[in-house]
């Protein structure tokens, strides 16, 4: 497996744990569906660990299956989800805290 340099705001806040890893993963490409093996491999989690635990994520509604391609099936977030809703809105208010607030800081120090 490689190495992930730059850990996302959301990673560096709550941990790095598998689970949040294909959160954020999703989180920062929830405009597409992904099958397990792509969703594992740019997470930088093992498949079979993503198999342990994804099937909780689709039974409680925070994945759903959008489309099937031969053996693969493909998954997004659930974007209907309030739990997903809140979720990316608390990844953008960590971006915003960590991007915005240090370059609001230099320019009233300038």
């Amino acid at each position: 497996m490689k190495v992930k340099e730059n850990k996302s705001f959301f990673l560096m806040q709550f941990g790095d744990t598998p689970q949040l890893r294909v959160l954020d993963f999703l989180i920062g490409f929830h405009f597409f569906d992904y099958p397990l093996t792509e969703i594992a491999r740019e997470s930088n989690v093992s498949y079979n660990s993503i198999k342990v635990f994804f099937p909780y994520f689709i039974k409680s509604g925070i994945v759903c299956k959008t489309r099937k391609i031969g053996k693969s099936d493909y998954y997004k977030l659930n974007m209907e989800n309030e739990f997903v809703k809140n979720l990316i809105k608390l990844d953008w208010l960590l971006t915003k805290k960590n991007v915005l607030e240090p370059i609001q800081e230099q320019v009233v120090c300038a």
